[in-house]
């Protein structure tokens, strides 16, 4: 295992500075979030910014992720907008295969996912459907080019729980439909005790996000500010075998994001030597 960092918690830097700043701490890895400025599919700059987010990631030995959360960038009236079960979906299915375009490039582990609110009115049986049709079409994509997608179960969304998860396995049971674990919607969901749950998804895991929060609200908090017991998150992510990256999220903390990946870091190497061995 590594610590990592998610770039939808340094909003206000420059994307280059960012991954400096994150290496300068200590961060293995970063999850790159696709947003305004950095890789946005539609700026002309972006195959030159893909190029040297290539050689920096390289020549400082790090681990990538491509993250697809990004709020208004596709839609700027309507946060995450359009999805896989929206009316017409083809724009997220678009990106998507952009995104794994950028992970391909990077030779990033993943790119994660998830599935999105069902905004108008109809049947959970219609909307499973428009998901698995949209999703078939990425992982169609993804498995030409090698790569792996990690669907990640979101509160409010259509797949919200890793049971909702299992629902759409029943579906779509690819080899390279993996699945991104963020502990604190599992802590939001009431998916307790985490631990079981790690051990449950061991074999499918493709990255975990890490950050606190507490039962039923949805808020990325900074570690010890909510309910959860790392040293058994992270002991059971050890005794399962997961190498992967564990990719601190604090999407609220952009404003101090020098101060909160320092903080965050000392919280959790603090863990992991022991566990490390």
């Amino acid at each position: 295992m590594f610590l990592g960092y998610n770039t939808n918690g340094t909003a206000h830097h420059n994307i280059f500075d960012a991954i400096l700043l994150l290496a300068e701490i200590g961060y293995k890895g970063v999850a790159i979030t696709i947003d305004h400025g950095v890789l946005a599919p539609h700026d002309m700059g972006r195959g030159q910014q893909l190029n040297q987010l290539k050689k920096l990631l390289t020549n400082l030995g790090l681990r990538s992720t491509i993250e697809t959360g990004a709020r208004f960038l596709l839609d700027s009236h309507v946060k995450h907008e359009p999805t896989l079960v929206s009316t017409d979906p083809h724009i997220r299915i678009d990106f998507y295969k952009y995104a794994i375009d950028c992970a391909a490039a990077l030779g990033s582990d993943c790119v994660s996912i998830w599935s999105g609110t069902v905004r108008d009115d109809i049947s959970p049986d219609e909307a499973m459907k428009r998901l698995t049709h949209g999703l078939h079409q990425v992982l169609d994509y993804a498995a030409g080019q090698g790569g792996f997608i990690a669907l990640e179960p979101e509160p409010g969304m259509l797949i919200d729980s890793t049971r909702r998860y299992q629902e759409l396995l029943q579906l779509v049971d690819s080899e390279n439909l993996r699945l991104t674990l963020d502990v604190g919607h599992l802590q939001c969901q009431g998916e307790t005790p985490i631990a079981d749950v790690i051990f449950r998804w061991a074999p499918r895991l493709a990255s975990v996000h890490i950050d606190d929060m507490k039962t039923g609200i949805h808020e990325h908090l900074m570690f010890g500010e909510g309910e959860i017991d790392f040293k058994q998150v992270i002991s059971a992510l050890s005794e399962s075998g997961y190498e992967g990256g564990l990719y601190v999220e604090l999407n609220r903390h952009s404003h101090e994001a020098p101060q909160a990946a320092h903080k965050a870091f000392i919280f959790l190497s603090r863990l992991l030597p022991d566990l490390m061995k």
